[in-house]
């Protein structure tokens, strides 16, 4: 059934023009961040999420920074605290709303995610013919990925190490948590640089679970710098002076398209170990 057809007729509560308007400004998208118009045949068990209006948005104070662009994919630098997508209280500061007004484009759909806390590389398709060879690579690991994150040094860890265990849902819905069972989180860690009691690490992970680079460093009594959600849960609010010390460095892959060796680098930055150093001086 197409799109119109279908809101009309099930949400009968607002006006067929209110739906058409919605669907033409790109205020419904399916799972993949898709643009839904009036004549997009939905179909069973298909996904789509509206994106309401808010009164009062909160304002992301740092800007994103195009890094690669074709016909097929664009690769952006996403700041600190700015969704990839909208959820919750995030619809226009989001990195998918602010890159397709940017581009005048509403094809734009993310490959993959990192956390709203997390800075660095999202890689988006913008060619809905070619999507899915792109979105496989990420299916089937065929993407290396190597972080930057910050957090205390443990010198009695057999370094470099990795972390292969499950994960699964957490205590509160919003944490996860490593469970017995067979693994599903696999990611290889490095220490770069250690100054006092912290360090940054690299990290690699090859699989893509929610929150995993956060759960496996907590899981090794290293929690990340900043990190408001690992071990414990802070009051819901973004603290701008304290970005979680969490970078997506580097994206790696094979073209599927043009068969071409692909590499992108952030020009992001995390805060100097110094930092963190001093901090723990001056607190002693």
């Amino acid at each position: 059934m197409p799109a119109l057809a279908f809101f009309a007729e099930r949400f009968t509560a607002v006006a067929r023009s209110d739906w058409m308007q919605r669907l033409d400004a790109g205020d419904i998208v399916d799972s993949d961040g898709v643009v839904i118009r009036a004549d997009t045949v939905l179909h069973d068990g298909q996904r789509i999420y509206y994106f309401r209006a808010l009164e009062a948005e909160p304002r992301v104070p740092f800007l994103e920074h195009i890094v690669w662009q074709d016909e097929h994919i664009v690769v952006a630098d996403k700041p600190h605290f700015l969704p990839v997508i909208p959820s919750g209280k995030y619809v226009r500061e989001t990195l998918l709303v602010r890159l397709g007004r940017t581009l005048n484009t509403d094809t734009l759909a993310p490959a993959h995610r990192i956390d709203r806390d997390t800075a660095g590389l999202v890689l988006f398709t913008r060619n809905p013919a070619t999507r899915n060879r792109y979105h496989q690579l990420f299916r089937e690991h065929r993407v290396q990925k190597t972080y930057l994150a910050t957090a205390r040094w443990n010198a009695a860890l057999p370094w470099p190490l990795t972390r292969h265990t499950r994960i699964s849902e957490g205590s509160h819905f919003m944490q996860q948590a490593e469970v017995p069972g067979k693994a599903n989180a696999l990611t290889h860690i490095r220490p770069l640089q250690q100054q006092g009691e912290y360090a940054l690490y690299e990290l690699s992970p090859v699989t893509g679970q929610r929150h995993q680079l956060r759960v496996h460093m907590h899981a090794l009594g290293l929690p990340l710098v900043n990190d408001g959600i690992y071990p414990t849960l802070t009051p819901e609010g973004a603290d701008f002076s304290k970005p979680l010390q969490l970078l997506a460095r580097t994206l790696a892959f094979t073209d599927p398209v043009t068969g071409e060796a692909r590499h992108f680098e952030s020009s992001l930055s995390l805060l100097p170990l110094s930092t963190w150093s001093a901090a723990e001086s001056l607190s002693l």
